[in-house]
């Protein structure tokens, strides 16, 4: 059996392990209400922009998975100023849950997972882009930066 780990799957397991370890381990607080409510626009940012980019793959019918090709370049709305705003989305939610949360060690996996991206998915995802779309992606890249 060849289980494929996807970007949503290491997100949400993140972001349960995110949220146990701020009961389980609650070391330090950091941030306390109302200022840790400030997570909550952190949060509807990063879902909002997850979901303003998967209705750009949707319209092109592209599909949104990085393990498969690509089938259409999308380089307007969220993509004009991040290669990845669906990662940077997800960050944004990990980010928020953790300032909502306020202690300290939730604030480690919004790191965690963009690093994991970088590692993981990201090589091969632009290794696909750059195959399927040469100098119109190339030229994409030193337009546009990675992350912001």
């Amino acid at each position: 059996m060849n289980v494929k780990l996807l970007p949503p799957t290491v997100f949400y397991a993140l972001l349960l392990v995110s949220i146990a370890s701020h009961f389980a381990v609650p070391i330090i607080t950091l941030i306390r209400p109302p200022y840790s409510f400030l997570g909550v626009p952190i949060i509807i940012f990063g879902a909002g922009l997850n979901l303003w980019a998967d209705s750009l793959f949707k319209k092109r019918n592209t599909p949104v998975k990085p393990t498969e090709m690509p089938v259409s370049f999308v380089t307007n709305g969220p993509f004009r100023i991040s290669r990845h705003p669906m990662y940077l989305g997800m960050a944004a939610i990990l980010l928020g849950v953790a300032v909502v949360l306020g202690s300290i060690l939730p604030l480690a996996f919004p790191i965690l997972f963009l690093a994991l991206m970088e590692r993981l998915f990201i090589p091969r995802e632009e290794a696909n882009l750059e195959r399927a779309f040469g100098d119109d992606y190339r030229a994409y890249k030193k337009r546009v930066r990675r992350w912001i």
